[in-house]
């Protein structure tokens, strides 16, 4: 089952990159001095983006924990 680990390894890391890249996004957000309603809108779009890529974490850290057990 090791191509099982690597695999949920790679797929776990996909995921905390797209959680950084949606903290970098909300970052930059902030920074560029919007008003409300722009910000809210690309808020809401980072929230989506940083849930996702979250989703996606946990399902490499599942395969990563399935690969262990069944290995």
């Amino acid at each position: 089952m090791d191509w099982m680990i690597w695999t949920g390894a790679v797929v776990s890391a996909l995921g905390l990159a797209g959680i950084v890249w949606a903290a970098a996004q909300v970052a930059r957000d902030r920074r560029a001095g919007l008003d409300d309603a722009a910000l809210r809108a690309r808020l809401q779009r980072a929230v989506a983006i940083n849930l996702g890529a979250l989703a996606v974490s946990v399902l490499g850290l599942m395969m990563v924990v399935m690969g262990i057990a069944l290995g």
